[in-house]
């Protein structure tokens, strides 16, 4: 009988890791992402299998907290092939690579002021190198297509469909024999919220027997698009006819291109007032090249015919783009009407920390958080209300307005979940990872009373057998 045991994103949001063990012997990982916020400590143990006898790894998408332990992985002896999108492969080396300089500058920095304390023998060591990022590159690998069912192995078939979610992202579809009986399993990885502006809708599923599916935001609903783009327009233009500066804590890969692609259509309906526009995050920078890579293959209708019309999807005049220290240093040099997007999403570590630093303290700034902040995060205390944070060991007053603006997530959310597991027939048994247990816990009743399917919420590690 098969078996799936979730090493990650069981009970809590990030680290998403499931492996699937098949009768045939067959093992089956998918994705293999890194934990942030409170979890992040479970990084730096060892895995609690055999990395060694993996034969398949299938990513889901390219976000950390689904490929950011992929190189980790390997340097403890997975050897076996990748599966992903041609997208997710491009997107991924981007992501990984910037991981790996990430861990290789603050070991550094907690290394120097360990030694001051005597004790830099308590710093723990990188997770992986880049040199790690490059062997996990190239490995075998299969890039599917989407909906167009390839053969993994003997007797498993797969298919890629898109997930609505980020460029390149997928939900898998298993189908394996056991015994005489084909089985067929789905893992959701993250569903995509139908407003998303930049990236087609997510792709019904028609069957499945058993589900594995996210649930992110299963106790909530977004704010309509409508409502949450006039929100942000209006946010911008309050702010910077106030003479103020706009700060935008945002993920590199989706949430970024999306924020560009309203932007410069209120720069193009002159709707936007006269100001800076600063793309603070060189790995925002290379995704957005990612993205323009793939605009006609794989983008919107609505961004393909942008392209047409200008040459660009996301570029127009008053954009800048910073890669160099010195460009991000020089825009503490602008005073007023400034819009700084700049990473990482949940505020851990990146240059959004230098431009908190020197802009939290004036009531004339708004910061707008337009993606999820994991618990633990130095974003999620801001949202939770933090009135002071310490930034370089320096104590900041928050007087900037705060805004989160929900809808622009690319996640689904409780509606967008039900209405995707709804359509799906055959459906013998749903499993709920990759969520806060307290949110889990409402989207289980809600799926009880509204699709009246009993979900089970996967705890960490619990073998689960598909019978």
């Amino acid at each position: 009988m098969a078996t799936v045991v979730s090493y990650g994103a069981a009970e809590v949001v990030t680290g998403s890791c499931h492996l699937l063990e098949l009768d045939s012997g067959t093992r089956i990982l998918v994705d293999c992402g890194m934990f942030q916020g409170r979890e992040e400590h479970r990084n730096y143990g060892l895995f609690d299998f055999d990395a060694k006898s993996v034969d398949y790894l299938l990513v889901t998408h390219a976000h950390l907290d689904h490929v950011g332990r992929i190189p980790k992985l390997v340097k403890e002896g997975f050897s076996g092939t990748i599966v992903a999108t041609d997208a997710t492969f491009a997107l991924a080396e981007v992501v990984l690579l910037d991981s790996a300089k990430i861990m290789k500058e603050d070991y550094h920095t907690h290394y120097k002021k360990a030694q001051r304390r005597g004790n830099e023998g308590k710093v723990l060591l990188p997770l992986y190198e880049e040199k790690d990022v490059q062997a996990a590159l190239a490995l075998p690998h299969i890039m599917p297509e989407y909906d167009k069912p390839f053969e993994l192995c003997k007797d498993v078939t797969v298919t890629y469909r898109n997930a609505g979610h980020i460029l390149g992202s997928a939900y898998i579809e298993i189908r394996y024999k056991e015994g005489n009986e084909e089985r067929h399993i789905v893992f959701s990885g993250d569903i995509g919220n139908d407003n998303d502006m930049v990236i087609p809708n997510l792709v019904p599923c028609k069957s499945a027997d058993f589900l594995y599916v996210e649930s992110t935001y299963g106790d909530r609903n977004h704010k309509g698009a409508l409502e949450s783009e006039e929100e942000f327009r209006s946010v911008i233009t309050k702010t910077l006819e106030n003479w103020g500066n706009v700060i935008i804590p945002s993920f590199a890969i989706e949430r970024t291109q999306e924020l560009l692609c309203i932007l410069k259509e209120m720069h193009d309906k002159k709707e936007l007032p006269e100001c800076k526009i600063f793309l603070d995050s060189p790995m925002a920078t290379r995704a957005t090249a990612v993205y323009k890579e793939f605009a006609e293959e794989l983008l919107s209708t609505e961004c393909q015919t942008i392209k047409k019309r200008d040459g660009t999807v996301f570029d127009f005049d008053g954009l800048n783009y910073t890669l160099t220290v010195d460009e991000s240093k020089a825009i503490n040099d602008v005073d007023e009407r400034a819009i700084i997007i700049a990473g990482s999403g949940m505020c851990n570590g990146g240059r959004i920390l230098h431009h908190f630093k020197n802009r939290l303290w004036n009531p004339k700034n708004a910061v707008i958080f337009v993606g999820y902040q994991a618990v633990g995060t130095l974003g999620r205390r801001i949202v939770d209300g933090a009135k002071w944070i310490k930034i370089y060991h320096e104590d900041i007053r928050i007087k900037a307005s705060m805004y989160t603006i929900n809808g622009f997530s690319a996640h689904a959310d409780q509606n967008g979940i039900i209405k995707w597991v709804k359509d799906i027939e055959d459906l013998q048994r749903i499993f709920l990872i990759h969520g806060e247990e307290e949110k889990q816990e409402v989207l289980r009743k809600v799926m009880g009373e509204k699709l009246h399917e009993k979900a089970h919420i996967v705890a960490p590690e619990e073998v689960i057998y598909l019978s």
